[in-house]
C-alpha cells in the first residue's frame, strides 16, 4: 500500500504530516511512501533524507495522489486536488467537518473515506492519536511566550537596589489543554496566574500547576460527556462577567483558549470590561480563526485599544513547525497503525471501533 502527501498551502500552513523519522516507521510497516519535491525542506528535513529512506520523491503532485492508498494532509487538499481523487482512496487530517460539510459530502459519494482526527473520542486508548492535545500544548506554550514579548515589563518578581519589580499576573480563559499548558509556561516564567474556566473539574487541574481559581458562587459545571465545554446560561454568564470585568483590572496578560467544538468561540471578554484594564496590558486570542474570546480581536493584526494591545493569529503553531510536525506526525502514525491491518497488507474500517467510527465522517 502506498500512503501519499503534498505540501501545504505554505501561506497558512507550515507544518507537515510526514517526518523522516515517521517516513521510516511507515516504511517498516510495510508501506511506500510518495511526497512532494521539497516536502520538509523549510523545517531543515532534505529531500535526500527522505530518498534514503526509500521515500519516492516527485515533483507530479497529481501522479502522487493518484496513486497512493491513503492520503495524510493537515488540511484538505485544492479543490483540483480533490476532484482528482478516486473511489476507495482514504483522506486523514483534520478537515474541519463542520465549516466544510459540501467538500467532504461529495468525497464521501465517491466513496472516498475521509477520516478527521480532530473528532478522536476522548478515550485511553485513542491518547497517543490526540492531534487536538499535542497542537493544543503547543499552542497553548507559544501563546504565552508571544504575550510576553509583546509585554514591556519584566515578567517574574525582581528585587533590585533601587526597588522591587512586581510580578506580571496573568489571567488564562479556558482551563483545558491549551489553557493548562499556558498557566504552566506562565508559572515557570515567574508570572502570578489565574484561571477561569465553566467546567469546575478543572479548577483541581489549574490549582495542581499553582494558578488560583476563579469562580463565581454557585457555579455549574458545565462539561460534555466528552469533556469538552458547553454554553452557559444567562444567570451564570451574568456572574461569570461581573468577576471577570474585576478581576481584569489588576490583570497584565490574558491568555484565551475557550473553545466549543462546531461552534463560533464564546464571546467572553467585551469593550467594556477592556475599557478599565491596565494600559500596556496584553491580550493573546488563541481563539482568533474561531471569531475571538476577544470583542476587539481581528486574525493576524495587533489591535490596541485604549493602551491595550489584542492579538490573535490564523496559526500560531506556524510559528513552532518543526515540533508541532514531530509531534502531529506521530499522532497520525499511531491512528494508520490502529486503522491498517498489519497481516493482510490493507485498511480495515471496522465501524466497532469508536476511534474508527467517530473519526470517520459520512
Amino acid at each position: 500500500m502506498r500512503i501519499a502527501s503534498v505540501l501545504e498551502n505554505q501561506k497558512i500552513e507550515r507544518r507537515i504530516a510526514i517526518t523522516p523519522e515517521i517516513a521510516k516507521k511507515y516504511i517498516a510497516l510495510g508501506f511506500e511512501i510518495s511526497l512532494t519535491t521539497k516536502y520538509g525542506e523549510h523545517l531543515g528535513f532534505k529531500d535526500s533524507e527522505y530518498k534514503d529512506l526509500g521515500v519516492e520523491i516527485s515533483s507530479n503532485e497529481t501522479e502522487i495522489l493518484s496513486k497512493a492508498n491513503i492520503i495524510i494532509q493537515l488540511s484538505l487538499l485544492s479543490d483540483e486536488n480533490l476532484s482528482n481523487l478516486k473511489e476507495n482512496q482514504t483522506l486523514i487530517g483534520v478537515f474541519n467537518p463542520y465549516a466544510n460539510k459540501e467538500k467532504i459530502e461529495n468525497l464521501s459519494k465517491k466513496n472516498i473515506n475521509v477520516f478527521s482526527l480532530e473528532m478522536l473520542p476522548r478515550i485511553t486508548r485513542a491518547q497517543s492519536m490526540d492531534i487536538l492535545s499535542s497542537q493544543a500544548n503547543l499552542a497553548g506554550y507559544k501563546a504565552v511566550i508571544e504575550s510576553f514579548a509583546n509585554f514591556e515589563k519584566a515578567i517574574p518578581m525582581m528585587m533590585t537596589a533601587a526597588g522591587t519589580i512586581p510580578a506580571a499576573k496573568v489571567l488564562v480563559v479556558g482551563a483545558g489543554v491549551a489553557g493548562l499548558q499556558a498557566i504552566a509556561t506562565a508559572k515557570r516564567m515567574g508570572a502570578i496566574v489565574f484561571a477561569t474556566d465553566v467546567r469546575m473539574a478543572s479548577k483541581e487541574q489549574v490549582e495542581s500547576l499553582g494558578g488560583k481559581f476563579l469562580t463565581v458562587e454557585g457555579s455549574e459545571n458545565l462539561e460534555t460527556e466528552g469533556g469538552y465545554a458547553k454554553e452557559a446560561s444567562e444567570e451564570f454568564k451574568k456572574k461569570q462577567e461581573d468577576l471577570l470585568a474585576e478581576t481584569l483590572k489588576k490583570i497584565d496578560i490574558v491568555i484565551c483558549t475557550a473553545l466549543i467544538p462546531g461552534k463560533k468561540a464564546p464571546l467572553i471578554i467585551k469593550g467594556s470590561m477592556i475599557d478599565n484594564m491596565q494600559s500596556g496590558s496584553v491580550i493573546y486570542d488563541l481563539a482568533a480563526i474561531q471569531g475571538g474570546n476577544s470583542e476587539f480581536t481581528e486574525v493576524d493584526k495587533i489591535v490596541i485599544k485604549k493602551g491595550v494591545k489584542i492579538m490573535g493569529e490564523t496559526n500560531i503553531l506556524n510559528k513552532l513547525p518543526v515540533s508541532a510536525s514531530n509531534l502531529y506526525s506521530k499522532n497520525v502514525f499511531n491512528f494508520v497503525s490502529n486503522l491498517y491491518d498489519k497481516e493482510n497488507k490493507k485498511i480495515n474500517i471496522n465501524l466497532e471501533d469508536e476511534i474508527i467510527e467517530k473519526t470517520l465522517i459520512k
